[in-house]
């Protein structure tokens, strides 16, 4: 009786412990490469093509295509005014960005980087995703409350689907559906990607306006950053909250790697929160990385498990004036860079 209590204290001291040692054997990332970046604007989303070796990045009014390996400028995409995100459909050679200012999306050839078509989207078009099962791009207009559904293909435009709230970044199971933050509302909607229509919507409860979101596509989980220094984790499946993590200030994207089981906030604190999942339900945070300040989006290359970064120095703030009482201060140029973070 003795040997068997002995047992079952031991199997469970090793449940408990479990989660702890995976967690501690989770590698640790540092910041391996900063990589100044010709060109002035600001920055908004970054995407990477399907092997890791260009990075596009919105700046304002046009996309740069960097070589991640060097920091080198190896094209540029004009004409995108108010540019946000870039959406990569890297099975049909193609991308679309979105772009804010003119209310369009444009379709570049990912190879030459030419213009290859323009589609009118709604207001403020922001948030752009690809989804590999439809074979459409999604992109999320932040103003008119709605998607604009295209066949960058074709580069038409095939539906708007309205949505309740304020829209901001989106994921894909690749099975059929997207899952997109509304802002203002806190909560995900579920769209039925094959119908384009809104299945759901999910309270994301201790979540104070989400903005980047990530997805586990094989136990279903989804991310979503908060700016109340949260992250959230909801099932994909039940819309049932699951977990709760603290994160740095101003979050502005999430991302998850399969392989190592990290979830990632980019804070524009200058921090990167690293997030170990110890199972579906169980979440821990493993690392907070020394990033740079401002550095608030990010871009992950499943395969090096690298991530990528960037930012800029700013001056200081400019008086407040009754037209502008929060001015922001202005870029200094040349400042811009890439920074490259790896595991070890």
């Amino acid at each position: 009786m003795k040997s068997k209590l002995n047992v079952l204290l031991a199997f469970s001291l090793l449940l408990t412990l479990t989660p702890a040692l995976l967690a501690a054997e989770a590698p640790k990332y540092q910041v391996t490469g900063h990589f100044a970046v010709t060109g002035e604007g600001g920055w908004d989303y970054l995407s990477l093509d399907a092997d890791g070796a260009r990075l596009f990045i919105s700046r304002g009014t046009h996309v740069q295509v960097v070589d991640t390996a060097t920091g080198k400028l190896l094209g540029d995409i004009p004409d995108t005014l108010g540019v946000h995100g870039i959406a990569v459909a890297s099975d049909l050679g193609v991308g679309v960005t979105s772009n804010g200012k003119a209310g369009s999306l444009t379709v570049f050839d990912l190879a030459s980087l030419k213009k290859t078509g323009e589609v009118k989207a709604g207001t403020k078009p922001d948030a752009i995703i690809y989804d590999p099962f439809t074979r459409h791009v999604f992109a999320f207009n932040g103003n008119s409350h709605d998607a604009t559904v295209v066949d960058p293909a074709k580069a038409t435009a095939v539906a708007t689907i309205a949505l309740d709230g304020a829209p901001e970044f989106a994921a894909s199971d690749r099975e059929g559906h997207v899952f997109v933050n509304l802002e203002d509302k806190n909560e995900i909607a579920e769209i039925d990607a094959q119908k384009n229509t809104v299945l759901a919507h999910w309270p994301l409860t201790g979540c104070d306006g989400p903005s980047g979101l990530a997805i586990d596509r094989k136990n279903h989980r989804l991310f979503s950053v908060c700016s109340n220094q949260v992250m959230t984790v909801l099932d994909g499946v039940s819309g049932k909250l699951v977990a709760t993590v603290p994160i740095g200030k101003r979050p502005d994207a999430a991302a998850f790697d399969p392989e190592t089981r990290l979830a990632f906030s980019s804070n524009g604190d200058g921090t990167l929160t690293v997030v170990h999942q110890d199972s579906a339900d169980k979440y821990t945070v493993v690392q907070t990385v020394a990033t740079a300040m401002g550095a608030r989006t990010l871009a992950l290359d499943p395969k090096s498990h690298r991530i990528y970064l960037v930012t800029a120095k700013f001056g200081a703030a400019p008086a407040a004036t009754a037209e502008q009482p929060h001015g922001r201060p202005a870029m200094v140029p040349g400042s811009f860079e890439m920074l490259v973070l790896e595991a070890r």
